[in-house]
């Protein structure tokens, strides 16, 4: 029996929208617990190192679906956006999204060929990354800008937070349901929250020059004080909780890999 390799794309694709909701389950269960903070990655060696090479397999497949779901929709618009600028900006984010995912796969990766290795050096990606960039040509530019377009996807986070309407990719019978609202607009307030302090942060290195100002999601929640480091961890684990709704009940249009290859093969010359 052939499996349609569309279907099995949805099916990894769901793996995906698992694995991020285990991974913002952990940095959020560790602020709360321990009063430790974690980035995605740092929530990644947790897992690595708790969960072993089976855990870390499925979650690279699911994080390479994912990215190439996503790459899929700003491609080829699989999830029907809208026409115009919000359907591009729409589209744009997809790509972002997707990359960052196969990114998180890539990481994973490299965990899973050292597994129970240590983390990382302790030293704070988001300033090696910021000293990288002061040192190219018009780096301080970029870090300025880097700074402001997170701004804005905080206040985008915000924004859809507020609005809801990341409930008309659910089935609608979960839709409707107010734990599904209230799940996804904790989880996308806090979101917004880490976007905007971290836009902030490497905002300010940019403006500075000082790439010790720059900071990620990690930097940001050790930034944050009581009661607000508990706010948004609790926001955290709640999207979560929200990924892992998604990932049994979102509505997943099919990329339709068969077509899309047999396309590329016609090109190919004879």
């Amino acid at each position: 029996m052939r499996t349609d390799p569309s279907a099995a794309l949805t099916m990894l694709t769901r793996l995906g929208f698992a694995s991020r909701g285990l991974l913002y389950l952990v940095i959020g269960f560790l602020i709360l617990r321990t009063g430790r903070t974690e980035d995605t990655s740092g929530a990644l060696s947790v897992l690595a190192q708790g969960g072993g090479r089976i855990l870390l397999g499925l979650m690279i497949a699911g994080f390479l679906a994912y990215g190439l779901w996503r790459l899929s929709d700003a491609a080829f618009n699989i999830e029907r956006h809208e026409h115009g600028r919000k359907g591009l900006a729409e589209r744009g984010g997809a790509a972002a999204s997707g990359l960052v995912h196969l990114f998180l796969a890539w990481q994973a990766v490299r965990l899973f060929q050292h597994t129970g290795a240590s983390s990382g050096s302790g030293d704070s990606g988001a300033q090696e990354q910021a000293q990288t960039a002061l040192s190219l040509p018009g780096g301080q530019l970029l870090l300025i800008v880097a700074g402001l377009a997170l701004l804005v996807v905080g206040i985008l986070q915000f924004k859809k937070a507020w609005q809801a309407d990341f409930l008309k990719h659910l089935e609608p019978g979960v839709a409707h349901q107010p734990w599904a609202r209230y799940t996804g607009q904790s989880g996308y307030s806090a979101r917004g929250a880490v976007f905007l302090i971290s836009g902030a942060f490497l905002a300010s290195a940019g403006f500075k020059r000082k790439a010790g100002e720059a900071g990620g999601m990690e930097e940001a929640l050790t930034w944050l004080s009581s009661p607000w480091d508990t706010v948004v961890a609790l926001g955290l684990l709640l999207f979560g909780l929200y990924c892992l709704i998604e990932a049994r009940f979102r509505v997943i249009n099919d990329v339709p890999v068969g077509g899309l290859a047999r396309k590329a093969r016609s090109k190919l010359p004879v």
